[in-house]
């Protein structure tokens, strides 16, 4: 019998893909610290995005699969970047004149411009670790300020000094020959002015543990590399970080991917062991373009959960991780309708299966029941024709529908038919544009009127079997009568017509849930114009 240690070792699902390599880390000898350490970054300049989300979202899927192939513990460690100089006034922030005032310093030194916080770093590491919690990830926090300011990185930072000309020899390979010759991979801390300074060094005394340089104004100082009187440039610190933690795996995106020999270099220069690391692709806006924390552009998580529940989310962040995806508002009813139809399919597959299935590892191998009994894209086309204003006038329908579906005992289905009245609202009905048929179509619609009307008047359940195969039989049926070639153009047009939109339900599914007499009803108000008038 297959044991699922068994399944998730031979499984090509990517999280256990990458599991098995973090775990032929340690096939000699378990690790020294006493766990395997998980690791993700974010550079809080900006509000955090939805990307940074998908990164804790990932590893956490490779390290729950890790957990199911290794008795070893671990650990997941998400690390804020918050000593680093705000170079850049994010421009979806209030303030900005004042943020301007500051630039240059550690984003836990420049002011909230939300005047909720001590600083804007603070601001934006408990936005992120309000993200987090929402999905109940299992996490430590860690600030760099803290840990360079209360010695947790000394240690490395006298390495550096010691291996200052080592750690130097890397970076000056990737560096034009005019920046070579102002590059340090220390970072000064200002005494006066509290500004990370960009400066060359004129001395590193690793004996002593300083480093001397002169400032914008060419006065000289000295200070000590550590206690957060420096900190180092964010290519070393990448590596440094690694060898101080000794961290095991950490995945970035698609445009670190060059600097990975640095960041490797780096680590094995101050005396670690480079971690497995994974690169995803980028995610991108409605344009194409790069989600960016300094524009805001693209979904925010707080978007995307206004409209579709956190697994929806997640389901898409398991998706394809080295493929470039659009992430705009288009992509959430699909995410959530496949979401539910892998959960549906999961309790009747082999284990083989079940651990290759995106829900296992969304739910850490515990999915629960689906009881999406109407997809999520037929709850917008039901609010878009019935005019819905609130969840409560889907119910109707969907009880006819499903006569043992509750909110009560349907809690995702009652969910999601807020969601979908939401959705309808803000991106549906505004983008909506009816038509009239063409002679074509106005005689095919015309006998599915004709067809639908001559159904007994009694539940259709009595009727068909399957109403919703016997009704998409009869549509399917007109279509090919008419001469439709290809079919898809009979489907086009009644959405065209009915619904204002290029593409809709499986319309015998449709007709179904929104009731026999009001699909009539409907489509001979369309027939005399109604809708394009509306």
């Amino acid at each position: 019998m297959t044991t699922l240690r068994d399944a998730a070792m031979n499984s090509k699902a990517w999280p256990f893909e990458e599991a098995r390599r973090v775990l032929k880390r340690y096939e000699k000898a378990p690790p020294e610290k006493g766990y395997v350490l998980f690791e993700t970054g974010y550079g809080p300049s900006g509000l955090p995005h939805i990307g940074t989300f998908g990164e804790v979202a990932r590893t956490t899927m490779v390290r729950r699969a890790f957990e199911v192939i290794s008795d070893i513990p671990t650990k997941l460690l998400c690390f804020s970047d918050d000593m680093d100089g705000m170079r850049k006034v994010p421009e979806n922030v209030p303030q900005q004149d004042m943020l301007r005032e500051h630039m240059q310093k550690p984003l836990t030194a420049v002011p909230d411009p939300f005047g909720e916080y001590e600083s804007f770093g603070h601001h934006n590491n408990a936005m992120l670790r309000r993200f987090l919690d929402t999905f109940g990830f299992d996490y430590e926090f860690a600030s760099a300020t803290e840990y360079y300011k209360s010695g947790k990185f000394d240690a490395i930072l006298l390495r550096a000094a010691e291996r200052y000309d080592e750690i130097m020899a890397i970076m000056l390979k990737s560096l034009r020959e005019e920046r070579q010759q102002t590059y340090s991979c220390f970072l000064p801390i200002h005494p006066e002015t509290g500004r990370v300074l960009y400066v060359p060094m004129k001395n590193v005394d690793a004996k002593a543990g300083t480093i001397t340089f002169d400032d914008e104004e060419g006065r000289e100082w000295t200070l000590p590399v550590t206690g957060g009187n420096v900190k180092l440039q964010w290519k070393p610190d990448f590596g440094a970080r690694w060898a101080a933690l000794d961290v095991d795996f950490e995945m970035y995106g698609k445009d670190h991917s060059t600097n990975t020999p640095i960041y490797d270099g780096i680590c094995r220069v101050l005396g670690g062991r480079a971690p497995e690391h994974f690169t995803y692709e980028l995610f991108l806006d409605d344009k194409g373009e790069k989600i960016s924390k300094s524009k805001g552009n693209g979904l925010s998580i707080d978007e995307w959960l206004t409209y579709a529940s956190t697994e929806s989310l997640s389901y898409f962040m398991y998706l394809k991780p080295k493929t470039a995806k659009r992430m705009y508002f288009d992509v959430i009813p699909k995410a959530v309708d496949e979401y539910h139809q892998q959960l549906k399919a999961y309790p009747g597959q082999t284990l083989d299966k079940q651990v290759d299935n995106p829900v296992w590892h969304i739910h850490g191998g515990n999915p629960p029941e689906s009881k999406m009994v109407v997809p999520f894209a037929m709850l917008l086309n039901l609010a878009s024709v019935a005019g819905a204003s609130g969840k409560a006038g889907l119910w109707g329908f969907i009880k006819r529908y499903a006569p043992e579906a509750d909110p009560a005992t349907h809690p995702d289905l009652d969910q999601a038919a807020e969601f979908a009245v939401r959705y309808f609202r803000d991106f549906v009905a505004p983008t909506r544009v009816f038509r009239l048929p063409s002679d074509k179509e106005r005689a095919a619609m015309q006998d599915l009127v004709a067809q639908l009307k001559a159904l007994p008047k009694q539940d259709l359940h009595l009727t068909f079997e399957d109403p919703t195969e016997g009704l998409q039989t009869i549509v399917f049926a007109i279509g090919r009568e008419h001469g439709f070639d290809p079919l898809r153009d009979w489907f086009t047009a009644l959405y065209e017509v009915l619904l204002g939109a290029s593409q809709g339900p499986r319309f015998g599914g449709f007709i179904a849930l929104y009731g026999v007499d009001e699909t009539v009803a409907l489509m001979e108000r369309a027939l005399a114009g109604g809708l394009v008038q509306a």
